[in-house]
């Protein structure tokens, strides 16, 4: 058999196959391929098969026919593999394109949520400070209020203070007055008759010998206090002096209401 012959692959170059492939590959129908000399050309001429005849064909590999089919094959697999090539591109490049959008997207939501996030906390720590602000606020005002009124009642202690005169008469009402602040019982004549009695109306009389006096606390002032009594009973908003007739009324009339119920009540040395 014939190197040329079909059939005989080992004859056969890898293209030669290739080429011989694609020309089985052109119909169903199987051709016949005479080539015929004459008159200096070559003619085809095809010729339709019956279910009993055999493909005769001779083949050429140099034959332009061959070597056009053979090229017409492989631009077909080039262009084939190019638009394959391509097609991968585009669509690496689209899932590059998408998920570099989603990147972007993810970071456009992170930092609307940052935003938004320090946004609500910064209105937070708004409102806490204008309520922390109103709270102050609020406060100093109640302060002020206090003050003013504290301010404003001592105004009017100080215009409703009567003011007393410098003597025994005088004493005597301005510790009337203070008594009255500190619910001490006694009257003007139950304060008036025991001073008589026990200094005369003399605010720095001094009692040196009774047995307070032995003992070494004498009595004192116009109603003749000794000092521990006078420091027990003593009024605050008087003067911490035994020597002082208003704070020596007071701490007497003191003393006289815990122990005989009123001032009124001593008519003698008490």
């Amino acid at each position: 058999m014939s190197a040329n012959t079909p059939g005989h692959s080992r004859g056969l170059k890898k293209t030669h196959k290739a080429t011989i492939a694609g020309v089985a590959a052109l119909g169903a129908a199987a051709l016949t391929l005479s080539l015929v000399s004459g008159n200096g050309s070559t003619e085809t001429e095809p010729q339709a098969l019956s279910g009993t005849q055999q493909v005769a064909w001779s083949y050429d590999a140099s034959s332009p026919q061959a070597k056009a089919l053979a090229a017409g094959i492989e631009a077909q697999q080039s262009t084939i593999g190019l638009k394959a090539k391509q097609e991968a591109e585009a669509k690496a490049k689209a899932d590059a394109k998408a998920k570099a959008d989603a990147k972007a997207k993810a970071a456009a939501k992170a930092k609307a949520d940052a935003k938004a996030k320090a946004a609500a906390k910064a209105k937070a720590e708004a409102k806490a400070k204008a309520a922390a602000k109103a709270k102050a606020e609020a406060k100093a005002k109640a302060a002020a209020k206090k003050r003013a009124a504290e301010k404003a009642a001592a105004s009017r202690s100080v215009a409703r203070t009567p003011v007393f005169a410098n003597n025994l008469d005088g004493w005597i009402r301005e510790a009337l007055y203070i008594m009255d602040k500190h619910d001490i019982p006694g009257t003007y004549n139950g304060l008036h008759k025991n001073i008589m009695r026990e200094s005369s109306g003399n605010p720095y009389a001094i009692n040196n010998w009774d047995i307070n006096a032995i003992n070494g606390v004498p009595s004192k002032g116009l109603l003749q206090v000794i000092y521990p009594t006078f420091k027990a009973y003593h009024v605050p908003g008087t003067k911490f002096d035994q020597y002082d007739p208003v704070a020596n009324i007071v701490a007497a009339a003191n003393y006289a209401a815990d122990r005989y119920g009123s001032i009124d009540n001593v008519n003698s040395a008490y």
